[in-house]
């Protein structure tokens, strides 16, 4: 139930953005090092066997492979990194060129950067499930209609019969992990949140900004959950988020795209904070829900999600796929 590239989030069933179980490679100290410094760490890749190529994108820059690291399987994602405005002087004063082709005014060249610029993000998935391993393979996907029955009578049950963990919520909620990622919290148990960084966002330039607001309530799985009871939740988050990444980032309100997932990727309310212009997976109008209306949509009618019927995308291997073809819904 998503879109197209790698986050940590796949225990909702089929999303395409990266699971929980997502592992980075990480120093012996958690919180990246001594006084937060980065260190070098063991290269739990030097022994990885390759199975499959699962999917690559020349036009994404990055590679998806099935493979095992120690005996188990594993799912490793490269992708490579973006070049940044400040490191451009650099880039060209310490670079070597090798001429390919020249006509005229146009020439192209192969261009070999100082080792530092050669970096590749890299994601461990391990162990990874089955579920992991079709996660990332190329698939087609359908747009469902879910009406507020079909969701009481099959989305709902699903849900309920899968019992998605979202235990990696519930560390960074109570600081068991991530303390050091988390930009800001308010503490507050009916209205307060967390804001951190999404693990698409390497933080190194605003261009392709995306944290994730998780709120502190445990009983909010999705946006078919929603009341009027819910707006000052949504309230607080829309306007302390805006205003936390306008004094961090720079970014005022109106560069943002402030948007929330139907099917989310977890169940576990939380809102995304995009920097506008940047086309990040799961933006798009099938699946991406802006707060703002969400806000005034529950304003106009308190149980407006309750009955409205909404769409969005799965994926052809997503067991809420065979739920709605089993009811004749597809």
């Amino acid at each position: 139930m998503a879109d197209n590239t790698a986050k940590r989030e796949l225990d909702a069933a089929g999303s395409d953005e990266l699971s929980p179980e997502v592992k980075r490679a990480k120093t012996e100290d958690e919180n990246g090092g001594e006084n937060g410094k980065e260190a070098e760490c063991e290269n739990v890749l030097s022994g990885f066997k390759t199975s499959s190529v699962l999917r690559d994108s020349a036009r994404e820059k990055n590679i998806f492979i099935h493979g095992k690291v120690a005996d188990q399987d594993a799912v490793v994602i490269l992708e490579k990194t973006p070049i940044r405005e400040d490191t451009l002087t650099e880039l060209f004063t310490h670079s070597t060129l090798k001429l390919v082709m020249k006509n005229d005014i146009y020439s192209t060249y192969q261009l070999q950067p100082p080792p530092r610029f050669n970096e590749i993000k890299t994601t461990v998935v391990c162990p990874a499930t089955e579920k992991h391993v079709k996660k990332y393979q190329c698939q087609e996907s359908y747009l469902m209609e879910e009406t507020g029955d079909d969701y009481q009578s099959i989305t709902l049950p699903y849900i309920q019969k899968q019992g998605f963990s979202v235990q990696w919520v519930y560390n960074i909620l109570e600081k068991k992990a991530e303390t050091e990622r988390i930009v800001y919290e308010d503490p507050d148990p009916e209205v307060g949140f967390v804001l951190l960084p999404d693990f698409k966002w390497d933080q190194k330039q605003v261009d392709d900004l995306y944290l994730i607001a998780i709120t502190h309530r445990r009983d909010i799985k999705s946006l078919r959950d929603l009341t009027s009871e819910h707006l000052p939740l949504l309230q607080n988050m829309f306007q302390k988020g805006k205003e936390i990444i306008l004094q961090r980032y720079n970014l005022p309100a109106s560069k943002l795209r402030v948007y929330l997932h139907y099917q989310p990727s977890y169940y576990h309310l939380h809102v995304h904070f995009t920097k506008l212009g940047y086309e990040a997976p799961g933006c798009g109008v099938e699946r991406a829900h802006l707060l703002a209306d969400v806000i005034q949509n529950l304003q106009s009618d308190p149980q407006y999600y309750k009955t409205r019927t909404l769409y969005f995308p799965l994926r052809a291997d997503d067991g809420l796929l065979s739920m709605f073809k089993e009811a004749g819904k597809l």
